[in-house]
This record gives C-alpha cells, structure tokens and sequence, in this order.
C-alpha cells in the first residue's frame, strides 16, 4: 500500500513538470530528428595526431543534402563540403567521388566538425570567413538554416582533439 501510495505521489508529481531534452542545444534547426548519428572514425572526443586522417560516418533518416564545417582550436571555420547529395542511411566522409582527404593539422587542442542538413538542395552557400567564438558560430549555422522550413532541416555536431 506504502508503495503504491509513493508511486502515485510521484507520477502525480513529475505529470505536472516538463522535461525538454534537446541535442546541440544552441543550435537553431538542431529539432527536426532528420540526422540521426554524426561521430569521427575513431569516435567522439577521441584524439587524432597532426598528419592523420580522419573520417565522419553521418547518419540521416531521409535522403537530403549535407554540408560539412568545421571549426578549428584557434576559431577558424572551414567548410569540408558543400551541398553533397546523401542517401538515407550511413554515408562516410570523405567520400571516394570526394577526390579529397581530410588531414588532420594544426592547431593543437579541440577540433568541432558540424553537419547541416536540409531535405532540399541548398539555395545559398556558406561562407566562412575570420575567427568564430560559440555564438558567433551559432549564427553561421542558424542564418544557412533560415531560408528552409524547420521540419526539413537538422544539424548535429560532434568533436575530436588534435594532439
């Protein structure tokens, strides 16, 4: 009876709370549930030495078009790929068609690498260009979205340390 009353009591009490869980908080259009997995080969947060390559495996639920930056320790951003057509399903980065490799440089310290993806071929490019702090590069992302209705957009980020 004790029991059934503490279970009651706390169901009663959580029914009046609302829990939000949100991946990429801060990121505009990060909602949309479209990218399921975005994550370096040999992991999230794992270390990659200056000459190394490194490879992004990027599962999406619908076939769209994603473009790849990054943003290096010092604050520079970099676009890795621009507008690639992608499957549903499990695409890796780079990709043979690609004709590129991405090698790992300096700067020493954390490497950030997001995904944006839209279900319709992008209109406009994005440009990177100076130094970017977290808000700063919040904005990068959020003004590429704008132009696409938020259930057909999503971003995922992920990160690795160059060592």
């Amino acid at each position: 009876m004790r029991t059934a009353f503490l279970l009651g009591s706390l169901a009663l009490g959580l029914s009046a709370c609302t829990v939000s869980v949100q991946s990429n908080t801060g990121l505009s259009g990060s909602r949309s549930n479209l990218i399921s997995s975005l994550r370096p080969d040999r992991g999230e947060g794992a270390s990659y030495a200056v000459g190394s390559q490194v490879r992004f495996s990027l599962t999406t639920r619908t076939p769209g078009y994603v473009t790849l930056i990054s943003l290096d320790p010092s604050g520079r951003g970099n676009v890795l790929i621009r507008g690639a057509a992608v499957n549903a399903g499990t695409t890796t980065f780079p990709r043979a068609e690609d004709g590129v490799s991405y090698d790992v440089a300096p700067p020493l310290g954390l490497q950030r690498v997001r995904a944006i993806f839209t279900r319709v071929r992008p209109t406009v490019d994005v440009v990177l260009q100076g130094q970017y702090s977290g808000d700063s590069w919040n904005t990068v992302t959020t003004s590429y979205l704008r132009p696409y209705a938020a259930p057909d957009r999503d971003v995922q980020e992920t990160f690795f340390y160059i060592r």
